[in-house]
């Protein structure tokens, strides 16, 4: 599990640089991005009592994930070393606080981070939890979508010469397909990941 956090912490820091080599002198409102996405998270889950509502727990996973590309931001912010963040991380991770309403949860998530301008890792932990999602599909799925953010960088995204839709489909949906293909255990995960994007991406 500390390798695993390592590793994302490694890949969070490299696209923050990716998109600004000074991100951590840039006085980012990440907390600000944390809640908004707590919000979200919320209408995929669904609130509304005046309608009938049906959770869409695949969005919702991609909220937490979002999510926690922010936290991880956060806590690199907040430590002095990539061990000390792992560690943040680790300890709030194995220490979930909350109370046992999905809703509720994400609710305290977005009131604590508003309240502290920062990241409570142990409501994180509480509401991925609640949200049924475990540490390795955390895991695999944030490293996934890191990847192909790297990916979507590499072959133009800013400039606007990306393709999204491959043959008829999008990106995340071959992501999403690759990923059930590799070992998220294997140390060569990521890069194996980005190989086979290059492989099934329609550009030459």
């Amino acid at each position: 599990m500390k390798q695993k956090i390592l590793t994302m912490l490694e890949l969070q820091d490299a696209m923050n640089t990716k998109v600004n080599s000074d991100w951590r002198s840039a006085g980012y409102p990440w907390y600000r991005a944390i809640w908004t996405e707590c919000a979200e998270m919320l209408d995929h889950y669904g609130w509304k009592w005046w309608k009938h509502q049906k959770p869409d727990m695949e969005q919702v996973h991609l909220e937490i994930v979002d999510i926690w590309h922010f936290a991880l931001s956060d806590l690199l912010i907040r430590h002095d070393s990539m061990e000390d963040a792992m560690e943040a991380a680790l300890a709030g991770l194995s220490r979930p606080a909350g109370g046992d309403d999905f809703r509720e949860s994400i609710e305290q998530m977005a009131q604590e981070t508003i309240r502290t301008q920062s990241a409570d890792i142990t409501l994180f932990a509480a509401m991925m939890g609640l949200g049924e999602m475990n540490f390795d599909h955390l895991f695999k799925t944030y490293v996934g979508k890191n990847v192909l953010n790297f990916f979507r960088q590499d072959h133009g995204y800013k400039e606007g010469s990306y393709i999204k839709i491959w043959n008829g489909r999008e990106d995340n949906e071959y992501l999403a397909e690759i990923l059930t293909e590799l070992d998220p255990d294997s140390a060569s995960f990521s890069e194996a990941l980005y190989q086979r994007l290059e492989q099934v991406y329609p550009a030459g």
